[in-house]
Parts: structure tokens; sequence; C-alpha cells
């Protein structure tokens, strides 16, 4: 019997998924276990495998297209097996659900609407509102990027019609419906709340004015016809994959290089490739679409090639760069952390001559390497455990002393700053902590990483030693009470047993919530600490 597969929820936060690859086609046989299909989430992208045994008979949701939890992903059966009742019930059951959760929140925000000034009018018959989505449990409110589509052109069920930025990333938008794209509610650069009016599609020459002057002031819009829309997944599982192509470069006329006073016009893979080679995009002759810089512009950039042959010496130049809404979400939340939070910090130098030949010891007699940084965890750890006020959050009313410990890692990607978190790090040996680390951080440079693999942590650890960085201070991750910052390992003079001598010194500074943790327990802390990293023997007891 056939085995229906939905659009997994994949986090608590996730409404919709976005199949990133295939990874079997139609007809392929399916084991339990096998990996079917990348799925991209509002945190992360990530494998989806398979519960069932049999024949891949249907994808319901192809690469690049984004579904709302619950729909149909794909059925596995027995090869040959009629599953047109299935696609039918299932499209209908989808439907009605919708259809029910949609009445039921009508219900209950009926009552409210009675009290609120509201402008009632009506969508003309076979238009669609597309509105800003919510493409991130974080996201408020997005920036369009860049329209792939302009008033007048035709839309087809699949086509990309803009680039959003969100806090997370920028994230390509497609239609789900056909028509001519009547009107752009957001303009380029422009950022508006979720929900917002985006773009209006309809039948040609149809009169949006009305819609689009009262749509956002309004949720009491009803369209013309209260008939069903026609199910999208049935047409689309009839077209070939191979008809989205992109239209003829050909048909344009020749492009010249963009000009420093013009928007530059860019994919995102283009514009990647551009920072890695750290080439102005303001001076790269774009041969795609609407003016529009693709991969192969950036591989075949010659510089000097588009200000005639060279730039000036000696001009001053601007470059401006719009923040992304991952910047602003990091900001934010920093500046939160640094203003609601009373911050001190505490600097100790520590003495690493035992720690470097004990780690050289470990290392020459194990497969398992380890690191200073991981030695750093293990001994925040285990010094936390002796010092519960450090593993604390503050909360208006009460602070919360977390009895476990889970260890915050600070690790750098493109995109910003993320930290993924080892659980009950106290309980783990070396070896273990360098693998999960190594594990953890090759996601996060990967975009691979769970939602469930960045939460719950109980104390923080960043560490810039290996980019030469001797000291620093930090910000506190909230909720957390505390964060270690770790410096590199310099050699310096240093007086031992009434000598000179050349020893191995690192500073680390323990940044604190002063609301929760006084200073005398954060030195506390850091005595501890400074026991453990000059002693790695005592970690071992």
């Amino acid at each position: 019997m056939a085995e229906v597969i939905n659009m997994p929820r994949l986090s608590d936060t996730m409404e919709e998924g976005t199949v990133a690859q295939w990874l079997v086609k139609v007809g392929d046989k399916v084991s339990e276990g096998d990996i079917l299909a990348e799925i991209e989430t509002d945190k992360a992208t990530m494998e989806f495998e398979s519960f069932y045994e049999g024949v891949l008979l249907h994808i319901g949701i192809e690469e690049g297209e984004t579904a709302p939890v619950d729909s149909l992903l794909a059925i596995i059966g027995e090869e040959g097996e009629d599953i047109s009742d299935l696609l039918d019930g299932k499209t209908e059951e989808v439907k009605e659900e919708s259809e029910e959760k949609e009445e039921e929140k009508t219900e209950d925000t009926k009552e409210e609407a009675v009290t609120e000034e509201k402008t009632d009018f009506t969508i003309p018959e076979g238009v669609e509102v597309i509105t800003m989505p919510r493409l991130s449990d974080t996201m408020e409110e997005g920036t369009v990027a860049q329209w792939l589509k302009q008033e007048g052109d035709s839309v087809e069920e699949g086509d990309i019609l803009a680039e959003i930025e969100t806090d997370k990333a920028t994230m390509e938008f497609e239609s789900f419906y056909s028509g001519t794209l009547l009107k752009i509610g957001i303009q380029e650069g422009e950022t508006a709340e979720v929900d917002k009016l985006l773009a209006i599609l309809g039948p040609e020459g149809t009169d949006v004015s009305e819609v689009l002057a009262n749509y956002d002031k309004s949720k009491n819009a009803t369209p013309a016809k209260a008939e069903p829309k026609k199910e999208a997944p049935k047409k689309k599982e009839e077209k070939p994959k191979e008809t989205k192509t992109t239209k003829p470069a050909a048909k344009a006329a020749p492009k010249k290089a963009v000009s420093s006073d013009k928007r530059v016009f860019v994919s995102p893979l283009a514009k990647k490739l551009a920072e890695e080679r750290n080439i102005n995009l303001k001076f790269v002759q774009p041969s795609g679409d609407n003016n529009r810089i693709i991969m192969r512009d950036i591989e075949n950039y010659q510089p000097g090639a588009a200000a005639g042959g060279f730039v000036p010496v000696g001009e001053e130049t601007w470059e401006e760069t719009k923040n992304s809404q991952m910047r602003k979400t990091i900001a934010r939340r920093l500046a939160e952390s640094k203003y609601t939070a009373p911050h001190y910090y505490l600097t100790v130098e520590l003495d690493m001559d035992n720690a470097i030949s004990a780690r050289t010891a470990i290392n020459e007699s194990s497969e398992n390497r380890i690191s200073f940084n991981d030695m750093i965890i293990k001994a925040c750890a285990m010094a936390l455990r002796l010092h519960p006020q450090v593993n604390t959050q503050w909360k208006d009313d009460v602070t919360i002393t977390a009895k476990h410990i889970h260890i915050g890692v600070a690790v750098a990607v493109d995109e910003g700053l993320v930290v993924p978190v080892l659980p009950f790090a106290d309980q783990m040996s070396f070896a273990q902590i360098g693998s999960e680390v190594r594990e953890l951080a090759g996601k996060a440079r990967d975009k691979k990483l769970t939602p469930q693999e960045m939460e719950g942590s109980t104390f923080t650890v960043s560490n810039l030693g290996m980019f030469g960085i001797k000291e620093f201070t930090s910000i506190i991750n909230q909720p957390n009470s505390a964060i270690l910052s770790v410096g590199a390992i310099e050699q310096k003079p240093v007086v031992k047993d009434g000598e000179i001598r050349i020893g191995n010194r690192m500073t680390v500074t323990l940044a604190c919530d002063h609301r929760t943790v006084d200073g005398a327990t954060g030195a506390k802390f850091l005595q501890t600490l400074r026991t453990y990293i000059e002693n790695p023997i005592t970690m071992f007891v």
C-alpha cells in the first residue's frame, strides 16, 4: 500500500520548508533510512530520511519550491501502483484543513474586528494578492533586494518573482500563481513588515488601484468569486522540469557596464563569487536578463575592462552596503544584551606551560587530537559545576540556576556569528569535546546546523586566539549570565623561582551580568578555571 509523505516539521517554529535537493527521483527504489531530500527550514538545511520502503512513485514539491508543513511531499509504494486517488484525496484534504484553520482564525478574531476601523472592499476576480512572506521564525520584516519581474511582465507558477533579504539570508521568492504582474507594492531596497502587500497578480489590464490603496488597511477584503482556487500541485506534476528555462540573453540589447551611480543587479551566486575574488561589481559587465550580473560575468571578468582600462589613481571612492536583515538582528540582540545586562569584566593571565606539555603528550599518544580550545571548554564546564551562580539566567522576578551545563561555542561564519552548543560538556572527555566542536563548526560553515544544535546554552566560550588576538571582551550571549573571551598564547619573560625565564601565557576575560553574578563570584570562578588550566591533570580526577 502506498505511503503519503508530507513536508515534515523539522523545528518547533517551522511553518514551511523548501526542497533544496532531491537525492532520489521518481522510479527509484527506496529503503528505510535512505535520505530522500535536503530540506531548507527557517533555521538550517537538513537531511530528511525515509521511514518506508518501496518505489518513489510521486514527487509533490520540486527542487527549489517552498510549501507549508504537511503539504504533500512524496508518495512511496509498490512499482506501478495506482495513486491517482491518493493525489486527489490528499490535495482536497490539505485544502479543507487549511480552510478550516482559516475559518477558526476568522471566528477567533471576529469579535475584536468589530471594534476596529476597517475598510471593506472586494478583490477583483482572478486577482491574487501576494504579501511579504515570513521566511524565518525571527523575521519581522523583509527587504526586497531585487525584483526579477517587472510590472506588466507575464508570470508563470514557479517563476522567481524577487530576492528577499531576511534576518537570516537572502532568499529567492517564487510565485505560486500565474498571471500578469499588475502592481509592485514594495520597491527594491525598501523594507516592510511581514504580511504587507508585496505584489498583485491577475489578468492583464485589471484595475487594482483600490486593492493597492486599501489592502494593508483592511483584512476584510473578499474575492469577487467564492469558488475554490485551482490546486497548484496537480498542474505542477504535469510540467516537465526543463520548461523552466531562462529567457535567451539574445533578446536583450547589448548591455553596458553598470555605472557607479546605478543599482547593481546581481544573482546571489555571482555576488558570492565576486566577494571571494574581491571584484567590485560596479565594474562588471552584465549579460543576464534585466541587466543582471550572473555567474559567467564574474568568471569572465577582466580587471580594468570597464572603466576605460584603468581606475584613476588617487580617486576617493565610497561604497554603501545596505545592512542585511541578519546583521540588523545581530545588532539589535547585541545592543539589547549590552544595554539591558550590566556588564563587568574580569581578566586574568594563565600560565600555559603545563597545558602545552599535557596537550603534546595527549596528541602523541592518541589518534584523537585535542586543541587548547577543547581544554578551555572542559575547564569551564568543570568550574561551572563548582560555581553554579555563574550558570544562571536573569528573569524579572527570579534567577534561574541551570543544574545542567551546556557550553555554547561561538563560531564565525560568512553571514555573521552562530553559537552551536555542547550539551552536558562537563561529562565529556577532551576527545569527545574536540570531535563535537569540529563537527559542529563544520556544520556551521556549511549551513547544516539544526535548530536543536544551537539552543540551550548556559555559558559561552569565544576564542579569537587563532587569529593572533591577545586580549578582548565579548558581549554576553543572553540568556547566559557570562561569556569567556580567550586570547592567543604568547611567549614572554616571566619570573619563576626568582629567575627571569621565557614562559607561555594566555589572557582570558570573563564578562559577567552583574544582576546574577557578583564580582567575587566571577573572581572565584576564574580562580578555579586557572587551577584546571595550569594543572591539567586535575581535570582527569
